[in-house]
């Protein structure tokens, strides 16, 4: 037991650099007094006398503003930090070096029985604010960013962020299909609709961005197919006449452009350098 109780205070001194003695982390840290009293209560909790566990639980909330249920399965070396707001629920399993952050929820979806709550695997790091919810797997080495509502289950080693939680960095990356698309068609179409990226590389992905820029690069794959077609089309039929696509024109976008630069719709250039339109009631004014 005195192993155990060492063990946990080592593992504030690793992930916590303010910590500064034993004494200091015995006696202040509500996520290691949270974590000693489930112990107890989850033992209390295995031999059946469940009232007991429950009533540990509720002081323990009471006394840490922590709330682990005594049925959930905890590894070693676990610390949460700060702590205030922490729920973890009766199915949840989390492994060994597990880091939880303030307001952090382990919850479920579903009121039926069973599992009904997450697994964290070995190593896993949780942000503050973060939200776990369904009986999926998170796997080892993985991230979930401050306040990310995650629902779905989430590879080893990846990094999950925003609501609904999406992945932005996996441990080992998607191999990209190379499309057969020249650069500088694609950032002809690219500064013609106004768009950028919004300034995002690969090294800071945006899934936003990169759906606009597959949408683009779909649209370029087609006019190449169509423009190879009526090539075809005009080998086999000399009379075959080929329409003329309609050009994008720069005043087609000025709006949105300009908007873009004022953030105000309505005030781009064309419509500052344009001269005010004269009603009738303007020309009655003048005349009178």
């Amino acid at each position: 037991m005195f192993q155990r109780l060492r063990e946990d205070i080592n593992s504030v001194f690793d992930r916590d650099p303010a910590a500064r003695n034993f004494l200091e982390v015995l006696t202040n840290y509500p996520g290691l007094h949270a974590l000693l009293l489930h112990r107890c209560g989850h033992w209390l909790w295995k031999k059946n006398l469940k009232w007991l566990a429950r009533t540990l639980s509720t002081f323990s909330r009471w006394l840490t503003g922590i709330e682990i249920h005594p049925g959930a399965t905890i590894g070693r070396r676990f610390f949460i930090d700060h702590g205030m707001g922490v729920v973890i629920g009766e199915t949840a399993l989390v492994g060994n070096d597990v880091t939880l952050y303030q307001g952090v929820t382990l919850g479920g979806t579903s009121w039926n029985k069973g599992k009904r709550h997450p697994t964290l695997e070995d190593g896993v790091i949780v942000g503050a604010g973060a939200k776990i919810l369904g009986p999926f797997t998170v796997g080892a080495g993985a991230k979930v960013g401050s306040n990310a509502v995650v629902t779905k289950e989430v590879p080893p080693g990846a990094t999950v962020v925003g609501i609904p939680g999406k992945i932005v960095k996996r441990a080992d990356p998607d191999i990209e299909e190379a499309l057969d698309i020249d650069p500088a068609r694609r950032e002809a179409i690219c500064q013609k609709f106004g768009f950028d990226a919004y300034g995002v590389s690969q090294d800071m992905p945006d899934p936003m961005a990169r759906s606009m820029q597959a949408m683009l690069d779909h649209m370029h794959a087609v006019d190449e197919r169509i423009e190879r077609m009526c090539s075809t089309l005009r080998k086999l039929d000399a009379n075959y006449r080929d329409g003329q696509l309609p050009a994008l024109r720069d005043e087609d976008f000025a709006d949105i452009l300009d908007e873009h630069e004022t953030g105000c719709p309505g005030l781009g250039r064309e419509s500052q350098d344009s001269p005010p339109k004269t009603t009738a009631a303007d020309t009655t004014t003048r005349n009178s």
